[in-house]
């Protein structure tokens, strides 16, 4: 008699984010008033549902300046609601640099980029590898 074993097939799904829309108003208006220096924050989500972004987290000691965000994540508070970053692109570039890629991978699994000018077309989510992903707003 013979056993024949069928390899299991695993497909990785992507977590599907959501971000609240009084949520994305207040990154888009924090990021207009920063202008023309970068806005950075940590996103925290929501407790019960666990894929909706509901909160900003501003750290103490962040640096902005025109062509950056520096978090100061010694600063960052023993949370693991805080599931990634967020900050704004002085330019119409929504695109992560080198710099934010290397962000990306060390502190979270999600990210958000603001472009100028900073409405609901000029941002953009991504993942931990920098890739762009979708986040619906609700």
């Amino acid at each position: 008699m013979r056993f024949f074993s069928k390899k299991k097939q695993v497909i990785k799904q992507e977590k599907q984010w959501k971000i609240t829309r009084d949520c994305l108003q207040l990154i888009l208006e924090s990021s207009k008033s920063s202008y023309p220096q970068e806005f950075g924050g940590l996103l925290r989500r929501d407790d019960i549902t666990k894929d909706t972004i509901v909160e900003v987290v501003l750290l103490p000691g962040t640096i902005a300046g025109d062509s950056h965000a520096i978090f100061r994540m010694n600063m960052k508070p023993i949370d693991f609601s805080i599931i990634g970053t967020v900050h704004s692109h002085p330019s119409p570039n929504n695109r992560p640099s080198n710099a934010d890629k290397q962000l990306f991978e060390r502190y979270g699994s999600i990210h958000i980029i603001v472009a100028y000018p900073f409405t609901l077309d000029s941002w953009q989510g991504y993942d931990y590898y920098g890739n762009p992903c979708a986040i619906t707003v609700v």
